[in-house]
């Protein structure tokens, strides 16, 4: 369960916000703030795994509040949600060591993606005795557009949802289930699910139930792109 920390001045949006969050399966709401001391005692207290952080706050900026957590030694992750579009601003919550930057507006699914996409590294990472290259370059981006590497058809943003989806259930799941923890069709699901499984990045069972077809169940085979 990844614990998140929920950062907005706004009281209304940082409960939109948490709520939002509560939808994700595998992530849990521990804590709101709405100004930037807030936000540093509830981190020292609560310890979550993932700050969602606004840059507006009342007291201090968020960027600011992400430095004071890193000097502290408070290792979680931060991604920012924010109306601030400058590139400036973009710039320094990257060199403050954000994970991602959301600019409001945004709908649900967009965070849910981000959300899957943070649950996706952490197992990645957890999954890691000693890193290749290509598993840095996956972790931190450096790698070619997916668009480049995908047949005709598909997506790289969906076939990263699919790819988070898949680490975020390391038991295994269907198509069908697939396509409602992604909000996608079932029939994409299942493309890129077999998409995964053609390159080696999925592994499939089958479980065979009464009767009719077995059902086709994939789990993440532990290879990235």
């Amino acid at each position: 369960m990844t614990k998140v920390l929920v950062v907005d001045d706004d009281f209304m949006v940082a409960k939109l916000h948490a709520r939002y969050v509560s939808t994700v399966e595998g992530f849990s709401v521990v804590g709101v703030a709405h100004n930037g001391a807030d936000a540093v005692r509830a981190a020292r207290e609560l310890r979550p795994d993932l700050v969602l952080l606004d840059i507006f706050l009342p007291d201090m900026d968020g960027i600011d509040v992400l430095r004071e957590l890193r000097a502290a030694g408070l290792g979680m992750d931060a991604l920012f949600i924010t109306a601030a579009r400058d590139a400036g601003t973009v710039r320094s919550a990257l060199r403050a060591g954000a994970l991602h930057y959301l600019i409001k507006p945004f709908n649900q699914a967009a965070l849910r993606e981000q959300l899957l996409h943070v649950a996706s590294l952490r197992a990645r990472l957890d999954g890691l005795e000693e890193a290749r290259q290509e598993d840095v370059d996956q972790i931190f981006g450096a790698r070619p557009p997916g668009s480049r590497e995908l047949p005709k058809g598909l997506a790289a943003h969906t076939a990263d949802l699919v790819e988070g989806i898949l680490h975020a259930h390391p038991e295994g799941l269907s198509a069908t289930e697939c396509a409602e923890a992604g909000s996608l069709s079932r029939v994409s699901a299942r493309r890129y699910l077999e998409y995964f499984a053609e390159t080696g990045r999925a592994e499939v069972t089958l479980k065979y139930g009464g009767t009719g077809r077995p059902e086709r169940r994939y789990r993440s085979s532990g290879r990235g792109r």
